[in-house]
């Protein structure tokens, strides 16, 4: 065999080996796509023989979510997250600059000002916040942190931790506009 007639099998051979993988691949995904539509097909029935429908299965419910407590001292148990440093400086929701060094959070329904005492569940670590910023909007959360509030619960290397809410003072009063 001359060194032309070697390059061609070795490129037959390298053709054959993608073609029997395609081959495979194909086969593989069209397994996958008709076994549902076989596994869901009813087996056929007649009138006489059939069961009464059956009613379709209940939803499953969603996760509950975190409700605001209802007065000062109601706990409230969830994840609690901080702010990342590039959002330092920005206006929060209740229009305030953000500030990572003052003891501040973010809360889905507490009014802006309230103040809760936020604790870690793993190491008992406790700081009071302001709320001052709306979130977190993942489910689960119940709490987003200033940088200086996750340093007091020593959550800065985790990041995410399990903590107790309970509000300590309520917003103070709005003056009414004149």
């Amino acid at each position: 065999m001359n060194e032309a007639e070697e390059v061609l099998d070795v490129h037959f051979r390298i053709e054959r080996k993608a073609m029997i993988r395609m081959f495979t691949i194909a086969l593989a995904l069209g397994a996958l796509v008709s076994a549902p539509a076989i596994a869901q097909t009813p087996p056929s029935t007649t009138k006489s023989d059939s069961p009464p429908p059956a009613a379709a299965p209940a939803p499953v419910p969603a996760a509950p979510a975190a409700s605001a407590p209802a007065a000062t001292g109601d706990p409230m148990e969830g994840l609690a997250a901080y702010y990342s440093n590039r959002l330092n400086g920005r206006r929060t929701a209740s229009g305030q600059v953000f500030d990572q060094n003052a003891l501040t959070g973010a809360h889905p329904t507490l009014p802006f000002g309230t103040k809760v005492k936020v604790t870690n569940t793993k190491n008992n670590r406790t700081v009071v916040v302001r709320i001052n910023d709306r979130g977190p909007t993942q489910p689960g959360r119940v709490i987003d942190l200033s940088r200086a509030a996750a340093g007091k619960l020593a959550m800065l290397r985790a990041g995410l931790v399990p903590v107790k809410l309970e509000v300590v003072a309520e917003a103070p009063a709005r003056k009414a506009k004149k």
